[in-house]
């Protein structure tokens, strides 16, 4: 079974433009994803998906240079581009991670990978019931379910954020909930403004750039400097079909 984790990557940001090559300890932010990912032990292959936007021709280098295989498809039907890439690489199982997730972690992916290849689901995810930082999501789904979404899917905002469709059409496709047994849905640890970089910067420094932590680390160090936390704590989650 090939298992493979499509990374989504592009140049375009409304609040910090160009966030997925921003320089993480003498690393793009990319890289760090790849990276962190690589050491997953289900994913079989981490590819990429960009854009055919001029802009994003630096993404697709950047892959070339990380060894990553790349797809190029829509800039505004993501879910189509994701689609095309999935199976452009032969996919049976799609795990879904976006590239402004640097503190992706292996053992929380294969977790929910772990859940969805022993329910069988057409969809899991850790975000449903959220439990983890927000930056460590993991969605898991199979090529069938994906074709179907692929299909049906018709709203702007459920083409442009690709998974929408899954959860919110109970009647088509069965869905697994990944919980951990502790909520920690408080943390911010995904990179969407200047004080996000500014705050995986200070995590990053503190594991002397390395981006061979876990997750549980990351927790650790922040129980013994709260303060860093508050580098993003003012920032607002962008709502999901906010323009």
């Amino acid at each position: 079974m090939n298992i493979a984790a499509v990374v989504q990557a592009r140049m375009g940001s409304s609040r910090l433009p160009g966030k997925v090559l921003k320089d993480l300890g003498g690393e793009s932010v990319l890289a760090r994803v790849v990276q962190r990912l690589r050491r997953s032990t289900l994913i079989s292959e981490v590819v990429l998906a960009t854009s055919v936007a001029p802009g994003d021709e630096a993404v697709a280098r950047e892959a070339e240079r990380l060894g990553v295989r790349c797809f190029r498809g829509s800039e505004s039907d993501v879910l189509d581009r994701f689609y095309q890439a999935a199976r452009a690489f032969h996919a049976d199982v799609i795990v879904r991670i976006t590239a402004d997730c640097p503190l992706i972690d292996p053992e929380v992916a294969d977790h929910t990978v772990r859940a969805f290849v022993k329910e069988r689901p057409d969809y899991a995810s850790n975000g449903l019931e959220r439990t983890y930082p927000r930056g460590l999501d993991t969605e898991v789904m199979s090529a069938g379910a994906l074709a179907r979404a692929w299909r049906k899917a018709k709203e702007p905002y459920e083409r442009e954020h690709v998974t929408p469709f899954f959860y919110e059409h109970l009647e088509v496709f069965r869905i697994v909930s990944v919980t951990n047994d502790i909520d920690y849905s408080s943390h911010r640890w995904t990179l969407d403004t200047a004080e996000d970089l500014e705050f995986i910067r200070a995590v990053y420094t503190r594991f002397d750039n390395r981006d061979d932590f876990s997750w549980r680390d990351v927790l650790g160090l922040l129980e013994r400097e709260p303060d860093l936390s508050e580098l993003n704590s003012q920032v607002r989650q962008k709502a999901l079909r906010e323009a």
